[in-house]
């Protein structure tokens, strides 16, 4: 693979915030529909469509990930913040592949001994397999 001369980032695919939004506004309507005057029922789906809308304002504010340069890493931090890794602080680069419910799920798990950073395909618009090799090929130039 040719040597990472330039950053590289991966991010949350488009179509899921608008997903987590349209998600949300079909609690809210759902929770108007079948409240029948009981106040819980509705709180409760406007609190669900919250988190919801919550979770997609995240992707739109910070829909980058994790990038990668020749110098290192930077990975999404907090709710929109950014943390930047050397590569000396990078213990190691793994995909954890686990079976659930009939289908195989796959993490990319970025650990630099004090911390674990975990990435799902959905947080990188990629597989973790692809991603992890990138970042491999990047390491070792």
């Amino acid at each position: 693979m040719d040597e990472i001369t330039a950053a590289q980032q991966w991010r949350v695919p488009a179509s899921l915030p608008a997903a987590k939004l349209i998600g949300a506004a079909l609690l809210v309507a759902l929770g108007l529909l079948f409240a029948n005057g009981d106040a819980v029922r509705l709180v409760l789906a406007v609190l669900a469509a919250a988190v919801l809308a919550g979770w997609a304002v995240r992707d739109l504010v910070a829909p980058i990930r994790l990038a990668v340069d020749p110098t290192g890493l930077t990975i999404a931090h907090g709710f929109a913040g950014r943390r930047r890794l050397p590569w000396s602080a990078i213990e190691a680069i793994t995909v954890d592949r686990r079976p659930r419910m009939g289908l195989t799920t796959e993490i990319l798990e970025i650990d630099t001994g004090e911390s674990l950073h975990l990435f799902g395909r959905y947080d990188l618009g990629a597989t973790p397999d692809e991603v992890a090799t990138t970042l491999r090929a990047a390491r070792r130039s």
